[in-house]
């Protein structure tokens, strides 16, 4: 029976969707092409989303994209990003995430997008994930 449940486990894909409660709550996504990570450090405040592709750079565009699609669509953008050395990540921080929070538990699939380039994500199997996220966040402006 031990050898049956181990395999179960084994053969079980971990969630895709990951939040850790901390110092800094961070919450992520990562596929077999690109990983969307996003923090919210109190002593700033700060939130911080990076999306990272695996399989090709990004390049210097004027502005990036997020696209949520489902029930709440949402889109957004912002002329203030940046690129990582190997421009593999792109990186945007303010000081508030609603819509992108918004767009992430209540819709089906997320776009990160510039003029150039589109990377597609999931969203099943978000929405748990980010209510932990939030209430991290919540937490600490409290």
């Amino acid at each position: 029976m031990r050898g049956v449940l181990l395999s179960l486990i084994l053969a079980t894909s971990a969630t895709a969707w990951e939040a850790t409660v901390g110092s800094v709550c961070t919450l992520s996504h990562d596929t077999e092409t690109a990983e969307i990570f996003l923090t919210y450090d109190p002593a700033q405040p700060l939130y911080t989303l990076t999306v990272s592709r695996k399989t090709e750079a990004w390049t210097q565009t004027p502005w990036f994209a997020m696209r949520f699609d489902g029930p709440n669509p949402v889109e957004i953008a912002t002329p203030r990003h940046v690129l990582s050395a190997n421009a593999a990540s792109l990186t945007v921080t303010d000081t508030g995430f609603g819509n992108v929070l918004n767009g992430l538990e209540y819709n089906q699939t997320a776009y990160a997008f510039t003029q150039d380039s589109l990377t597609e994500f999931s969203l099943d199997g978000a929405a748990p994930h980010v209510r932990i996220f939030r209430e991290c966040a919540g937490a600490h402006l409290s």
